[in-house]
């Protein structure tokens, strides 16, 4: 289960309709600065700004959030009309790994973990560009992480192939996590 660290409320100075027919990106990239704390591109911040491509309905109340508890990106939501973005923070580096003694000879072969098995509610993940899209789904088989499965998700397009990166969380062939 996702907690919630930080939750908040921005209300516009300006109504939706004087802003133009899409969201301000670059409002977005200060509110998100804001929330966090930290400039973009600072440990803690934003990695890269909203994508100005990006053609978001105007939104009255943004309401932003962590997205997990190692406040990995922030959830910005609107809930009339609806729609959810995921902006990638930089993490601090990863502490060097410990040496590891090489394993006996004759040692057996360990199975893999497995970490999302058929039928669980999986996350399908793409992080791209400085923004993240993410796909509810169920998975159809088991996998272990880096192992592919296929994710049942509505819509057309469906199940979808991912790969395994966590339990419930997945991404597309192709982009890292």
């Amino acid at each position: 289960m996702k907690h919630v660290i930080g939750l908040v409320l921005i209300g516009l100075a300006a109504p939706a309709a004087a802003q133009g027919p899409f969201q301000d990106t670059t409002m977005l990239d200060r509110a998100v600065a804001s929330f966090t704390g930290k400039p973009m591109g600072s440990e803690g911040g934003a990695r890269a700004p909203v994508d100005v491509r990006l053609k978001l309905a105007n939104c009255a109340t943004l309401m932003m959030k962590w997205r997990q508890d190692n406040h990995d990106a922030v959830v910005i939501s609107c809930p009339d009309p609806e729609w959810r973005i995921f902006v990638p923070v930089v993490m601090p580096a990863a502490p060097a790994p410990a040496p590891v003694a090489p394993a006996p000879a004759i040692a057996a072969p360990s199975k893999p973990e497995i970490v999302i098995k058929r039928g669980d509610p999986v996350s399908v993940e793409v992080n791209s560009g400085g923004f993240a899209i993410t796909r509810d789904g169920i998975a159809m088989s088991d996998a272990a992480v880096g192992a592919r499965l296929l994710v049942d998700v509505v819509g057309p397009k469906k199940p979808i192939q991912a790969i395994a990166i966590e339990p419930g969380r997945a991404t597309l062939p192709g982009y890292s996590h």
